[in-house]
C-alpha cells in the first residue's frame, strides 16, 4: 500500500477543500439565481407610471353612484354625483377623490339617469369643483315621480346658470374622452342595434330564462357605457334593468365578455339577470351598494355563478345579503357598522394588468391579463 506523506496529505486535502468550495459556491450561486428569478416574477407586477395607467375611484355615496375615471392623459369623467343634501357629504367625498387624482376640475360629468341617488348631488358638486361639460340621455321621462322631476329641474337650472357644454348621448356613439374609448351602449331606453366585435354569439342560457317585466322608470333609460382601454373592457350600465339586459344578451350576445363589471343598480333584484351575467362573464365585479340599499342575494348569485368570476368587491357590507351573500372582509370597503366613507380604487394598464385597492384595509390585489 502506498504511503501518503504529510505534504501529499496536505495537498490532497487542499485540493479536496478547493473542490468543496467550488461546489458550494456553485450551489449558492444557483440558489441566488433561482431566488432572484422567483422574486423577479413576484415583482413583475406593473406599478403606476405617470401618463401610463387608467385610474377609477369608486366613491362611497351610500347606495348611490359616483365613479371617477381618470385617463392616462389626465382627463376625467365622473359617472353620477350621488345624493343631494346630507350637508354636502357626497360632493365632499367626490372632491376628495379628485384631489387624490390631482384633479382641479372635472372634464365631464355623466348622469346615467335622473334619480336622486345618481344625479341629485350635481348642484352641490358644481359649487365645489369646476365642471367643463355634462353628458346625459336627454329629457326626464319619469315626470310623475316628484323627486325625480325635482332633480331634473335643478339640473336644468344649473345648466342655465353655469352655461355648461351639454352632450346628449345616443347608443353607438363614442364619447370625447381622451385616452380611452367610451362607447355608449344604452341611452333613453334605446340600445345598440348590432353586436360589437367581441359579441355576436348565441347565448344558450337564454333558453330557460324568465321573462322580465318592462320597466317604466328612469332606470330603464340609463346611459350605459363600455370602456375599452387596451386589452381591458369595463362595463357600467347605471341602473339598467333586466328587460333591457335581455335585449342586449338574448338570443344574441351583443356585448361579449368583460374584464370588469360595475354591478348594475347597486345589486338590486330588478337588474343583473343570470342570462346577462353569463353572457358578459366578468372576471371582477364591483358593486356600489349601501348597507341598506342594493346587494340583493339574487344579484350576488347571478354574479358568482357567471363562468369567469374571480372576485366580487363591494363598497358596503349588504344587510340583506347576510353571511351567505357578502364578499369576504378584504373585499368590502365599509363593513357592518357606522359608515366611514372608504372607497375602492382600480388601476389598470393597457396590457391587461389591473389591480384593486381597498382604502380601508390599505391592501391591493393584482389581476394578470386574461388568457
Amino acid at each position: 500500500m502506498m504511503e501518503i506523506t504529510g505534504l501529499e496529505s496536505t495537498l490532497q486535502l487542499t485540493s479536496g477543500l478547493r473542490r468543496f468550495v467550488r461546489r458550494s459556491f456553485c450551489l449558492v450561486a444557483l440558489a441566488a439565481l433561482l431566488s432572484f428569478s422567483v422574486h423577479s416574477v413576484v415583482r413583475a407586477t406593473p406599478k403606476p407610471e405617470n401618463g401610463k395607467a387608467l385610474q377609477i375611484y369608486f366613491v362611497d355615496v351610500e347606495g348611490g353612484q359616483a365613479t371617477l375615471f381618470v385617463t392616462p392623459e389626465g382627463k376625467s369623467l365622473l359617472i353620477d354625483t350621488g345624493w343631494p343634501e346630507n350637508d354636502g357629504r357626497d360632493a365632499d367625498r367626490i372632491v376628495a377623490a379628485a384631489k387624490l387624482a390631482a384633479l382641479k376640475q372635472l372634464d365631464f360629468v355623466l348622469l346615467t339617469h335622473y334619480h336622486m341617488d345618481h344625479a341629485g348631488g350635481i348642484t352641490q358638486l358644481a359649487a365645489k369643483i369646476p365642471i367643463r361639460a355634462v353628458i346625459d340621455h336627454g329629457e326626464n321621462r319619469d315626470q310623475e315621480d316628484a323627486a325625480t322631476e325635482k332633480v331634473w329641474e335643478d339640473y336644468q337650472a344649473l345648466l342655465a346658470k353655469e352655461k355648461l357644454k351639454r352632450i346628449v348621448a345616443k347608443p353607438g356613439e363614442t364619447l370625447p374622452l381622451e385616452g380611452i374609448e367610451a362607447r355608449v351602449i344604452s341611452a333613453d331606453g334605446a340600445l345598440i342595434e348590432k353586436p360589437l366585435a367581441a359579441g355576436g354569439g348565441i347565448n344558450t342560457s337564454c333558453n330557460s330564462s324568465a321573462q322580465h317585466l318592462r320597466d317604466q322608470t328612469e332606470n330603464a333609460r340609463s346611459l350605459g357605457v363600455l370602456f375599452t382601454f387596451g386589452k381591458l373592457r369595463i362595463l357600467d350600465l347605471g341602473d339598467l334593468t333586466s328587460d333591457k339586459e335581455a335585449e342586449l344578451a338574448c338570443p344574441v350576445d351583443k356585448l361579449g365578455r368583460m374584464d370588469i363589471y360595475v354591478v348594475s343598480h347597486h345589486g338590486s333584484p330588478t337588474s343583473n339577470s343570470p342570462e346577462f351575467l353569463k353572457a358578459i362573464a366578468p372576471r371582477v365585479a364591483i358593486m356600489d351598494n349601501g348597507a341598506a340599499k342594493g346587494g340583493a342575494p339574487s344579484s350576488w348569485d347571478a354574479a358568482k355563478e357567471s363562468p369567469r368570476l374571480v372576485d366580487f368587491w363591494q363598497l358596503h357590507f349588504s344587510d340583506q345579503g347576510g353571511a351567505a351573500h357578502n364578499a369576504a372582509d378584504p373585499f368590502i370597503a365599509n363593513p357592518a357598522g357606522p359608515d366611514a366613507g372608504h372607497y375602492l380604487k382600480l388601476t389598470a394598464w393597457a396590457d391587461g394588468n389591473f389591480e384593486v385597492f381597498n382604502s380601508r384595509t390599505k391592501q391591493t390585489k393584482h389581476y394578470a391579463p386574461a388568457r
